[in-house]
């Protein structure tokens, strides 16, 4: 198992679901965590349980598609403990609806949410970075950016976008010492597959030849590996977890 001893980690979106997750298995590995989310409280109450698990950190309400709250966070960060290691772009929502019955502003919405915000972070924290050399940026994507879903085209173009700011910052600073990575979950349990229509949830299952849903800690384990230095080759890939959902 790799270590994340000294290791500065910031993880948007941390308050629940995949993103807690996360925070609680590198806090495991030593890391220090800095978790996030936009709702009060929240990212707090996550800090609570890593520091339960035994770890430490810092806990910072923001909303991460707003520029100047996100360069807020970044500098707390680094005014706190002078370096930003590991940035995770997790913060992501959903607004489903097919296109017929989806407005501007729901499409909008999800743009800024799930991959401005991504942008934004990535921003911040690239300058830290480049001045150390050293730097992983693991973005959240999705089956859904790969083979697109019906009633998300919100969603599906966020995602996909999600790789392709992926490849390209790889490789912008890949020369600098910093890997930038993306995983693609597929149908994990979450909050958000708990809003699914479960009848369409189970028929989708179908389609997984691992015949099942995946679990948070599947992810985790994941971003674990390509935030950690066994994954210092790696860079401009998208790692999917989901059963075998999309293959090529």
């Amino acid at each position: 198992m790799s270590s994340f001893e000294d290791r500065i980690v910031l993880i948007t979106g941390s308050g629940q679901g995949i993103g807690k997750a996360i925070a609680l298995e590198l806090a495991g590995r030593g890391a220090t965590i800095v978790t996030n989310d936009i709702a009060e409280g929240r990212a707090e109450a996550a800090l609570e349980e890593v520091r339960a698990a035994g770890g430490d950190g810092l806990a910072i309400t923001a909303d991460v598609s707003n520029a100047e709250q996100v360069e807020g966070m970044v500098k707390t960060v680094i005014d706190t403990y002078g370096q930003i290691d590991v940035l995770v772009n997790n913060a992501g929502t959903t607004r489903d609806s097919l296109i017929i019955r989806m407005d501007e502003e729901e499409y909008d919405f999800i743009l800024r949410v799930n991959l401005k915000s991504a942008w934004l972070c990535s921003k911040a924290v690239i300058r830290p970075m480049m001045r150390k050399r050293y730097g992983r940026i693991v973005n959240m994507s999705s089956a859904s950016g790969r083979m697109g879903q019906i009633g998300q085209t919100n969603y599906s173009t966020s995602k996909a976008g999600m790789i392709g700011l992926t490849k390209a910052l790889a490789r912008e600073v890949g020369s600098r010492g910093i890997t930038v990575n993306a995983v693609a979950p597929g149908f994990i349990r979450t909050a958000l597959t708990e809003q699914m229509d479960q009848a369409i949830l189970e028929e989708l299952t179908k389609y997984i030849p691992l015949g099942r849903q995946g679990e948070v800690q599947d992810v985790a384990n994941a971003v674990a590996f390509l935030a950690s230095d066994e994954a210092s080759y790696i860079t401009g890939q998208v790692l999917s977890v989901d059963g075998g959902l999309v293959m090529g």
